[in-house]
């Protein structure tokens, strides 16, 4: 008897001590010593150089399957079967990020990319990345720095994903089960190998290059929700042209608004770069009511860069959008609702660059920050502990991320490390009665107020995904709820903790003032 617990505790022990060794492998440190701290003053106005570029990150969907319930999840035990196409004797699944777990890819409707901009003033060297994606974390991005070659002459690479909810899981959080990460490692690699391509692209295709900055305050405000008090919204569409200073054509544009990418909702299971498709595609092409040309395209390779989309901004799945061009206004879920939105939101830009303001010289000016921001999130630490929601910790449960600001002429443009909520952006924090800490609100005043220059874009997801960024004071997890509600609101769930917001409004507010101050 004594010798049948001897061996149980052993083995007790072994098993407790190959988790411990399991969980600290899923905890470390994937950049151990990573750290960003740039101040790059601008010198007198020059006539820049811009190129851009775009490179597909789209999977080939090999097996497919049967959805016999019509539900968007994969369910072998209700009766599902897939299609093994390849003949390897396993299911080759693509799980589509966003929403529920087991929602298996079935096809392509249109390309994911990974599309570059890259700006230079002859002494500073920035490149902008946005991909198709729901995210792509800290860890990921650094590497993908560390890809781009030497000789692209990278002073800076800031990574962003247009938050697709249509797209693969490159996070971790959407598999097959809660407990199973969701990313397929030859993809992310694939994901790494393409930012570097679109990137040493846009460089050979630097040209002279002017800009056009314009903005529509509230013409897309429709065509968006905010599904959490209070009402604060980020409904502006920014834009940013950069033309070819010797051919006056189009080199790309910068497409910035405050909306997830996910207006295809939850039942889709084709690939999809959602509205961003269509947006890009209409502004690049020129907008079409069936074959007669509506309005003229300018060209060039159009980047989408969500704004300020915590809250959340959607255009949900019952959320109508209005047909342009005719009585016809979509409801449900479907390619035809985000074509709509994607050929309005097109004919706002192209008006509003119509009207846009031209800069003929600019220099950058650029500061860029490493911080470390603690992991609440119970949720959050546990998957980080399995490896399914696959991160690094820089110290106990806190995780390295970055902050930047860069400016262009009139323009600013605040990189996010995730989901900021519009308030905090745009104003109008509040100090409600239910809030878990009893405090004033402390993300005043609003960003945006801070930024100098008369165009101010906030890029969300910008090096990292790190969710939600919640003002403290509407912290809202515990009873009484706020706003009257009779349950906790959706946000903090996916949100690294209360702290957040104040920790990461102390840093843009200081590298807003050292830009400000120039």
């Amino acid at each position: 008897m004594k010798k049948v617990m001897k061996w149980t505790g052993i083995v007790i022990l072994a098993i407790v001590l190959i988790a411990g060794v399991w969980v600290m492998w899923n905890l470390r440190d994937r950049q151990r010593g990573y750290e960003v701290n740039m101040d790059v003053k601008g010198g007198a106005p020059v006539l820049m150089k811009a190129g851009f570029s775009a490179q597909p990150i789209t999977p080939e969907i090999v097996d497919t399957w049967e959805d016999v319930d019509h539900n968007a999840k994969y369910e072998p035990d209700k009766g599902d079967i897939y299609h093994d196409n390849n003949h390897n004797g396993r299911f080759d699944a693509y799980w589509i990020a966003g929403f529920d777990n087991r929602r298996a890819a079935n096809g392509v409707h249109d390309n994911v990319w990974a599309r570059a901009m890259v700006l230079d003033d002859g002494k500073t060297r920035l490149a902008v990345v946005a991909l198709d994606a729901i995210g792509f974390t800290h860890d990921d991005i650094v590497e993908a720095r560390k890809m781009i070659p030497a000789e692209d002459s990278i002073d800076y690479a800031i990574i962003l994903s247009t938050h697709d909810h249509e797209s693969y899981d490159l996070l971790g959080l959407w598999g097959e089960s809660m407990f199973r990460n969701g990313v397929n490692p030859e993809m992310r690699k694939y994901v790494k190998q393409q930012i570097v391509a679109t990137v040493t692209e846009a460089v050979k295709r630097l040209r002279p290059a002017y800009f056009v900055l314009a903005q529509d305050p509230a013409g897309a405000a429709s065509l968006h929700m905010d599904t959490r008090d209070p009402i604060v919204m980020d409904s502006g569409l920014r834009i940013m042209r950069a033309v070819d200073a010797q051919a006056d054509t189009t080199l790309g544009t910068v497409l910035s608004w405050g909306n997830h990418a996910e207006t295809l909702w939850s039942d889709n299971l084709l690939i999809t770069s959602d509205f961003p498709h269509y947006w890009r595609k209409y502004v690049e092409e020129g907008v079409y009511d069936g074959d007669t040309l509506v309005k003229k395209g300018i060209g060039g390779t159009a980047l989408f860069i969500p704004g300020a989309v915590g809250g959340l901004m959607t255009t949900r799945g019952s959320e109508p959008v209005k047909d342009p061009f005719r009585d016809t206004v979509w409801v449900k879920p479907t390619f035809e609702k985000a074509c709509a939105e994607g050929q309005t939101l097109a004919l706002l830009t192209l008006d509003a660059l119509a009207q846009g303001d031209t800069v003929k010289k600019a220099s950058l000016s650029l500061v860029a920050q490493t911080i470390k921001l603690p992991v609440d999130n119970k949720l959050f630490r546990l998957g980080a502990s399995l490896g399914v929601l696959d991160i690094g910790m820089a110290g106990w449960f806190k995780k390295r991320s970055e902050v930047a600001a860069f400016t262009l002429g009139p323009a600013t443009f605040l990189a996010v490390p995730g989901e900021i909520y519009p308030e905090i952006v745009n104003g109008g924090v509040e100090a409600p009665q239910g809030q878990d800490f009893d405090i004033k609100p402390i993300e005043t005043p609003p960003l945006r107020e801070l930024m100098p220059g008369k165009y101010k874009f906030v890029m969300g997801l910008a090096n990292d995904e790190i969710g939600y960024i919640i003002p403290k004071s509407q912290w809202d997890e515990k009873a009484p709820y706020t706003y009257g509600r009779n349950k906790a609101p959706y946000g903090e769930e996916n949100s690294l903790g209360p702290e957040t917001a104040p920790q990461l409004y102390k840093a843009f507010t200081g590298i807003l003032k050292e830009l400000k101050e120039r």
